[in-house]
């Protein structure tokens, strides 16, 4: 059975209230090129995490451009940015679930799931439920890609097929989720796709249903994009935006708020509030300056708090 979806990309069109896309689509794309940036980076010469995943969604969506960088990675700082900026990102999320594992908690939300596969690479401790939410067609792909490959996930996965901009809390609750129980929740690469309005629907709808003791991670490399820079990146740096289809700009909104700073005024304790270039810095590493003029205008943002 051929899992390809049976449309190309479409890039160009503007955002709309009720826009829908699939796995090679508008937002959609955007999952599958983030797994081609981290099926890259596993190839790397010293890898900060090692998703095996990501190369066999890539295999099975056919797309042309993806399948050619992976058979032929860069090795460039520029080449390789965003694979590496991607697994710095993948790994602090990989940290944080494993961070609230260790505190005990045995429930967990990955918001806008699109090809995140931690609920079969983690290892998760026994009696742990991951719900994962986004759009049926992106969650039928990846179930079926990883289905044809026998992958078997590592904690009891629940899907949630549900649209993030109406009220998902529902087919969240039908499907187990337990509000009294605490839960880790990760809200990954979204918040740029999303207006001001519908982020603080998102975070009052996710406050609403964590139990005291819950942990949330925030974490966007472009909060916000500036397309005339990017286009200037990319003249002076050829490579680091190796999928030149795509337009960011049409995609994303350009919110105002800050999400620490909401979660502050709603009962959270928010930690340390970390940029792309604190990680790596943290992970012992020395940004090149192609990553430090990338941050500069895709102003990224990564946040942990507790309820």
């Amino acid at each position: 059975m051929s899992t390809a979806p049976e449309s190309g990309p479409a890039f160009g069109s503007l955002r709309s209230d009720d826009d829908q896309w699939d796995i090679v689509s508008s937002v959609g794309y955007t999952a599958l090129l983030v797994a081609g940036w981290r099926a890259l980076h596993a190839v790397s010469a010293q890898p900060l995490v090692r998703d095996e995943y990501a190369k066999v969604f890539i295999a099975a969506s056919q797309d042309s451009y993806l399948a050619g960088a992976l058979a032929n990675p860069g090795t460039t700082d520029d080449e390789t940015a965003f694979p590496r900026l991607y697994g710095v990102q993948t790994r602090f999320f990989d940290d944080f679930f494993g961070s609230a594992a260790d505190a005990g908690i045995r429930q967990a939300v990955i918001v806008a799931a699109g090809l995140d596969s931690r609920s079969y690479r983690l290892e998760w401790p026994p009696g742990t439920s991951v719900f994962e939410i986004d759009l049926p067609k992106v969650l039928e792909f990846k179930a079926a890609v990883l289905g044809e490959h026998g992958a078997v996930p590592k904690a009891s996965r629940i899907e949630v097929a549900a649209d993030l901009r109406t009220d998902w809390s529902r087919p969240l609750e039908a499907a187990g989720f337990d509000t009294e129980t605490p839960c880790a929740w990760s809200v990954e690469g979204i918040l740029p796709y999303l207006t001001d309005d519908a982020q603080n629907t998102l975070f009052t709808r996710i406050s609403g249903l964590s139990a005291p003791g819950s942990r949330i991670a925030i974490g966007a490399l472009g909060s916000r994009l500036d397309h005339d820079q990017l286009e200037a990146l990319e003249t002076n740096h050829p490579g680091v935006n190796k999928s030149g289809d795509v337009d960011f700009s049409s995609l994303t909104y350009e919110p105002k708020g800050d999400p620490a700073e909401w979660l502050a005024a709603h009962g959270w304790s928010v930690g340390p509030v970390r940029n792309t270039l604190d990680l790596q810095a943290g992970y012992g590493m020395t940004p090149p300056d192609v990553d430090v003029k990338i941050d500069a205008f895709m102003h990224s943002q990564y946040i942990t708090a507790t309820r």
